[in-house]
């Protein structure tokens, strides 16, 4: 069965999100430490806002252990096509050129990611053309 995604993480919970994207599953007090590198949290905030989570089934937990272990219910991936599908629909009216425009012209962009969305051009209008 496939999960279905209807809640959008808050910035707290984003941080939470990578966090376990990058180290992978582990516990309140890994994920607090990691987030005290960037800036002071405390443990019963980390613990609260992961315990919010998993209740909107943003985190799964296993509790077969005394200490529970958490993961991302969803990829990176998976989460981020979420929310620009919401900032595409929410801000640009659904028109993914204007997302796209704005993308590019809200900051100078490095020659080798527009090379990187020059070639992601290409390869979507090919795919066009296959359709034809």
């Amino acid at each position: 069965m496939t999960k279905r995604r209807e809640v959008t993480p808050t910035d707290g919970e984003l941080a939470i999100l990578a966090v376990l994207w990058k180290t992978g599953p582990a516990t309140v007090r890994q994920v607090n430490e990691v987030l005290n590198r960037e800036r002071r949290t405390g443990y019963t905030t980390t613990l609260k806002l992961m315990q919010i989570m998993t209740r909107k089934g943003l985190l799964d937990r296993n509790d077969s252990e005394r200490t529970h272990v958490y993961k991302a219910a969803f990829a990176a991936a998976d989460t981020e096509r979420h929310m620009v599908s919401e900032l595409l629909e929410k801000v640009f009216g659904g028109s993914a050129k204007a997302l796209v425009m704005s993308a590019l012209t809200a900051k100078k962009v490095p020659p080798d990611e527009l090379a990187r969305v020059r070639k992601l051009l290409d390869e979507i209008e090919g795919e066009h053309k296959d359709e034809r």
